[in-house]
């Protein structure tokens, strides 16, 4: 009878430190799938989708194994131009390798860029349905980069590809309203180099983005000036143009061409620097004071007037209106 007693005895305590041990467990469990040191379970989706002898293996912890060889099959989706194959096998590869950069980026970049471009010249579609699915594909690069971001959130690089995408001239049309998508942009690739891991440019291309947001004038010029201040590194023909457009915001009565022989060394680098400038309509810089600079350039350097730039107006910026036309 004793030892029917003391088998009881033993098994209630074994059951009771289970019991205590399960929440330690669980909470052990979650840490180390936050800190990408244990990945999480397996839906059941993500299981029916790559087959039973794969779901096999990934459940034997050899989940990045399956995923390479998804990323073959991907290949040749995009090969054969099936691109809800392709992305269905991305969201596959992401459920099984989260932490790894590449699927994301790769899945967003098919969707977002080979995908949109193939229906800009599908000619098999009428216009307007061409246009959705150019639209939709790069909504869903957008949405896939962010999920990215969600998962790696100290992964510059998802940041800074999602800053490109956002700022890109044949993209931001898609999104609707292209002063949302520019200012995210800079939000994202402000927040890649606020990891502290970011290469230089991304403070650059932060510039870049927010100067073609209306009303951040102010913001903008003050990141531009930081920006200079902080070296030749930084002085590239493009910012040095924005800090001389967004002073003759702040200030229109600022001598725009003598401010531009300072910034760029001689008046026929500055006149050059303001030409190109003055056509880059399509990607949505500002032009302040620009039109008022050439003129006075155009003096001092003895240019015809029938040969100024100025009588070549800027081309307008093409877009779904002009790709998708009947």
């Amino acid at each position: 009878m004793k030892t029917v007693w003391k088998s009881v005895a033993l098994l209630g305590a074994l059951l009771a430190f289970g019991a205590a041990r399960i929440p330690y467990e669980a909470g052990l469990e979650r840490q180390l799938c936050d800190d990408g040191l244990f990945p999480p379970d397996l839906e059941i989706g993500t299981r029916e989708r790559i087959g039973q002898t794969s779901s096999a293996v990934a459940l034997g912890g050899l989940r990045t194994l399956v995923a390479t060889f998804l990323n073959l099959r991907a290949f040749t989706f995009f090969t054969e131009q099936r691109w809800a194959d392709v992305e269905d096998t991305f969201e596959t590869m992401v459920d099984l390798a989260p932490r790894t950069r590449y699927y994301w980026e790769t899945g967003s970049w098919h969707l977002a860029y080979n995908a949109a471009s193939y229906y800009i010249n599908d000619s098999k579609l009428p216009p307007l349905r061409r246009r959705e699915a150019w639209r939709a594909s790069i909504v869903k690069g957008r949405n896939f980069l962010e999920r990215g971001i969600r998962n790696n959130p100290d992964d510059w690089r998802l940041q800074a590809s999602l800053g490109f995408l956002l700022s890109d001239a044949n993209k931001f049309h898609a999104f609707r309203d292209p002063d949302e998508a520019l200012a995210a942009s800079a939000d994202a690739y402000r927040a890649a180099a606020a990891t502290g891991r970011a290469l230089g440019y991304v403070k650059r291309a932060e510039l870049y983005a927010l100067a073609r947001v209306a009303g951040r004038e102010s913001a903008t010029l003050a990141l531009a000036r930081r920006l200079y201040a902080e070296g030749p590194q930084n002085r590239t023909p493009t910012l040095q143009m924005l800090l001389l457009v967004l002073e003759a915001h702040e200030n229109p009565d600022m001598n725009v061409d003598a401010r531009a022989i300072e910034i760029f060394g001689d008046a026929q680098k500055a006149y050059d620097a303001l030409s190109n400038h003055w056509f880059r309509t399509r990607e949505r810089f500002p032009v302040y004071g620009v039109a008022e600079g050439l003129r006075a350039l155009e003096k001092q350097l003895a240019i015809p007037p029938e040969d100024s730039v100025l009588n070549q107006p800027p081309p307008p910026p093409r877009g779904p209106d002009d790709w998708f036309r009947e």
